[in-house]
């Protein structure tokens, strides 16, 4: 008996360093089995982990739908906003206080059906603002309708005989509105996704990174895809990354091969610093720039 090792009186739990990001009194959260939205949420909070920003500088707004409730789940300064308008109410955030950093946590019909046009002017612009978001390719909290990123084929409860309508390439889109920062992952790509995030987390300018997510709810059961594990195993077996590769030829299909990767990183000035660029010309040392981010002039 003496060469056997001594036994602990007790275990020895390990800190999840993601708890400290969340707002443990609102868990178990909404979502559905195998939705991927708590997949992203947890590679967020690993990246904020990993970046450790002063969360007093830190807000994340978010707008209407399954992935919508992320904001109220984080614990920090947190905007649930009305239904398409959360860019809008980023920017207003950003351009009050130039320090916060302002994330936008959102789905793929909030940004880019009824907040779609403020989509494409907040890249133009180049808006200090990072913007995530899960595409489920459908309307999961309002019963399944046909979205902006519904492939061609799959079958909606507004087109029960399958999608005939073009669906967008959203990174393409983020491209070539002028986002300096273009990426998609998946929900079976945690590391790459937690990178990217803690890569859009210090970068300036308008972030874009798609996350491609089931709803095994509405999108898979009415396509006979399975469940979301189902939904994950598709996404390792038809991935390919590319970084680099040109945003026009990310195009996404019905359970069709998908391109995944870092697509755009380049820099161009924020909106902020445009402007002061801009007025410094005509009003000198009269001029108190604006174009403040992160703590630094």
């Amino acid at each position: 008996m003496s060469d056997l090792l001594p036994v602990a009186d007790e275990f020895v739990i390990p800190d999840n360093p993601v708890l400290r990001y969340l707002r443990q009194d609102r868990l178990p959260h909404i979502w559905c089995p195998g939705c991927g939205i708590g997949t992203t949420v947890n590679c967020f909070a690993r990246a904020l982990d990993e970046v450790q920003p002063d969360l007093d500088q830190l807000s994340i707004v978010s707008g209407i739908g399954c992935t919508g409730r992320v904001a109220g789940y984080l614990n920090l300064d947190s905007f649930h906003t009305t239904h398409g308008r959360s860019i809008p109410f980023a920017t207003g955030l950003k351009l009050a206080n130039p320090n916060l950093k302002v994330v936008l946590y959102s789905g793929d019909g909030d940004l880019f059906a009824i907040g779609g046009n403020h989509f494409f002017h907040a890249a133009r612009r180049n808006m200090d603002l990072m913007v995530v978001c899960v595409n489920n390719s459908t309307y999961g909290m309002t019963g399944g309708q046909v979205a902006p990123t519904t492939p061609l084929g799959a079958t909606q409860t507004t087109m029960p005989y399958g999608n005939f309508e073009q669906p967008f390439n959203l990174p393409f889109i983020a491209d070539a509105c002028g986002a300096v920062y273009v990426a998609r992952w998946t929900v079976y790509h945690v590391r790459q996704l937690a990178r990217a995030m803690a890569e859009g987390l210090q970068k300036r300018g308008f972030v874009f990174i798609e996350v491609l997510a089931p709803c095994p709810t509405l999108y898979s059961r009415r396509n006979r895809l399975g469940d979301g594990v189902d939904q994950v195993k598709y996404y390792k077996e038809k991935s390919t990354i590319k970084n680099g590769v040109d945003t026009k030829e990310v195009a996404l299909g019905f359970q069709g091969e998908i391109v995944v990767g870092k697509f755009v990183d380049r820099e161009r000035p924020t909106w902020l610093e445009a402007m002061d660029s801009h007025y410094s010309k005509f009003f000198g040392d009269k001029y108190t720039p604006h174009g403040v981010s992160h703590g630094e002039k």
